[in-house]
């Protein structure tokens, strides 16, 4: 299937009722035009049920959930930066890599899904959304003492703050990544995608951390008030980048609606690992079927011997040094009121480039 993306189609966007279709959610999150969600429901065709509802109703929802993607597309071009597949986005190869079942796909599933969550979720905290705000407490047992907290038994814990309601991002994520399936048909393509995104969005809920604040007279801790945070994204890129590391080879089942491990004595993966059914091309030089940029040109450090080092990263085709010239700010100073003023220094760097 050829998949024609550009800057026009934000429209694309909205059409999530297919796992495939998030080709066009991260094009149309990438383009620099004003992401206008009416003009996005206008422009969607497909759907239905309440994808069409919140598109009539809440357009401020489809917004967020844009952040979330862009946020993921940083996310996953700021982990894969050292990598032969860096993450382009370069609209005529990408595509073709979100085509193919491989670990590379997983990881971007998974992390636009986490990252829709995240925005969502902070959206609401920050009071932007008027369909939720803080996380409800109320109901919720006490937090537990941590290991940093006083250990005397006269602190009272008590939930409070504006916690982060991280079901309600979660929810919408889901309602927005998560595809329906067509009546009579579950293919494989389908299962990995749908269990790649909940991989995502477990990788920030399954993670909130517990923050606390003192009260009490002349610095005493006699009240911990207590709220639920998000994990900062980078934390849940970085989990998503370890779960690409150990992602498991998956095959369908006879049914049609199982996954099953590829090779002797493995385990199932459980919900937060991520999956992939082929395996990847080595991304080494141009190839246009398989999605892949080459790394020809690409900077690589000479004194490393890790994914980033220029054995790995040439395919030891060998590389270059290069020397470039460039100016930066220096010697900067402050004056009153309010002024920085900076003198421009040329500075020269040694650059490795692939051959």
């Amino acid at each position: 299937m050829t998949v024609r993306l550009s800057r026009i189609q934000l429209a694309i966007f909205f059409i999530l009722l297919c796992p495939v279709n998030i080709i066009g959610l991260w094009w149309a999150v990438g383009s620099p035009l004003v992401m206008d969600p009416n003009s996005i429901c206008r422009k969607a065709k497909r759907l239905a049920g309440k994808q069409a509802e919140l598109c009539q109703t809440q357009p401020e929802i489809v917004s967020e959930v844009a952040k979330g993607a862009r946020l993921g597309v940083r996310e996953c071009q700021y982990q894969f930066r050292y990598r032969r597949w860096n993450c382009t986005s370069h609209n005529k190869y990408f595509g073709k890599v979100l085509q193919q079942d491989i670990r590379e796909t997983a990881f971007v599933y998974a992390i636009t899904a986490a990252g829709v969550t995240h925005a969502v979720t902070q959206a609401c905290s920050m009071g932007d959304l008027l369909q939720c705000g803080c996380e409800a407490t109320r109901n919720q047992a006490p937090p537990r003492p941590t290991s940093s907290s006083p250990s005397g038994d006269g602190v009272k814990w008590e939930w409070g703050g504006c916690g982060d309601d991280v079901e309600f991002g979660y929810e919408k994520s889901k309602q927005f990544m998560d595809a329906k399936r067509r009546r009579g048909r579950s293919d494989i393509r389908t299962l990995i995608n749908l269990h790649n995104n909940e991989a995502g969005r477990l990788a920030v809920k399954m993670y909130m951390r517990t923050e606390c604040k003192c009260h009490g007279l002349s610095g005493s801790c006699t009240l911990r008030t207590c709220w639920k945070k998000m994990p900062h994204f980078r934390e849940v890129g970085d989990r998503l980048l370890d779960r690409f590391n150990g992602a498991s080879k998956v095959m369908g089942g006879n049914d049609g609606k199982t996954l099953i491990p590829v090779g002797q004595n493995i385990k199932p993966p459980d919900k937060q690992d991520l999956i992939y059914s082929d395996e990847s091309p080595d991304f080494c030089l141009a190839n246009r079927k398989t999605g892949s940029l080459g790394t020809r040109g690409r900077m690589c450090n000479s004194t490393a011997m890790d994914i980033s080092g220029c054995d790995l990263l040439c395919c030891e085709r060998g590389y270059r040094e290069e020397t470039v010239v460039f100016e930066e700010n220096c010697l900067c100073r402050f004056h009153w009121c309010c002024v920085v003023q900076c003198k421009k220094c040329s500075v020269r760097k040694e650059l490795s480039l692939c051959h």
